[in-house]
């Protein structure tokens, strides 16, 4: 049987359990799910491969992280700052009169704008700011908690002897800077889901290694990249990495109307059973 790693992304965090058992709560979860994306990309008699999940949510948390709040209004500052670098990036304005007053708008009219222009509820905007821009912004700005993560990751792939890397979310920001950071690692086809890598400021341009000339390389042991992209999907911004990365294949299609960043929704989609069957026979 083929094997992959996984690599979550936010919201993954086990309280109350050990890494080891959260890893594989997750990972047989994962299995149910990309044995239903197998199935709808009718690969009905194509092994499915075992999975392993490469988890850290330990290790950028805390506990007083994943709070009831979900007001935008309660993240710090800096977080709010990476919070309007995320809604810059999601609806641009177009109109002479918005474009004037984006920069200088409070996050709650922010949000609103946001919102309107996407036809979605203000409340689902903030929701998503509040579950996605502090995990980021606590992996990416410290340095302790980034080497941690990345040596999860790592011991993942190690353990496994897997050559696929699979990563999601922030876990394709966690898995491209492990991948550049350990190119003794096995892993030689990467398949990122609903990745923010691309994000401007927030994410982008704080990358290691950095970008050089706005653009970033690719891993240097990867022979394959494939990056898949919910057309809805609030936080995989830009949705064609090809743009800013060295990305060979992109798919993109419209998966759900309200799920449209889960990790679940993501593996049930025939697009990337499709992305890693080749890899895994």
């Amino acid at each position: 049987m083929g094997s992959i790693v996984v690599v979550h992304g936010v919201r993954n965090w086990k309280r109350q359990v050990s890494p080891s058992v959260a890893a594989q709560s997750l990972a047989d979860s994962w299995q149910l799910q990309l044995t239903a994306g197998y199935e709808n990309a009718g690969l009905r008699h194509v092994e499915v491969p075992q999975i392993t999940a490469a988890y850290y949510g330990h290790l950028i948390n805390d506990t007083e992280a994943q709070g009831i709040d979900e007001s935008a209004e309660s993240l710090s500052a800096a977080e709010q700052s990476a919070v309007l670098a995320w809604l810059g990036a999601t609806s641009l304005p177009t109109e002479p009169a918005e474009s004037q007053s984006w920069g200088g708008l409070p996050l709650r009219q922010t949000i609103d704008l946001v919102a309107r222009r996407r036809g979605i509820a203000a409340k689902t905007v903030s929701r998503i700011a509040v579950a996605f821009i502090p995990e980021v912004y606590r992996y990416l700005a410290s340095p302790t908690r980034r080497a941690a993560a990345q040596q999860a990751v790592a011991d993942s792939i190690e353990a496994s002897g897997t050559s696929v890397l699979v990563a999601h979310s922030l876990g394709s920001i966690v898995a491209y800077e492990t991948l550049h950071a350990r190119p003794d690692l096995p892993i030689r086809v990467l398949i990122t889901l609903g990745s923010p890598l691309g994000l401007p400021e927030a994410v982008f341009d704080i990358l290691n290694p950095a970008p050089v000339g706005g653009y970033g390389a690719r891993p240097p042991k990867i022979a394959h990249w494939t990056n898949i992209a919910d057309s809805g999907d609030l936080v995989a911004l830009p949705r064609r990495l090809g743009d800013r990365f060295p990305v060979d294949v992109h798919e993109e299609a419209h998966m759900a109307a309200v799920d449209f960043h889960t990790l679940s929704t993501y593996l049930s989609c025939g697009l990337t059973a499709a992305a890693i069957a080749p890899h895994c026979t």
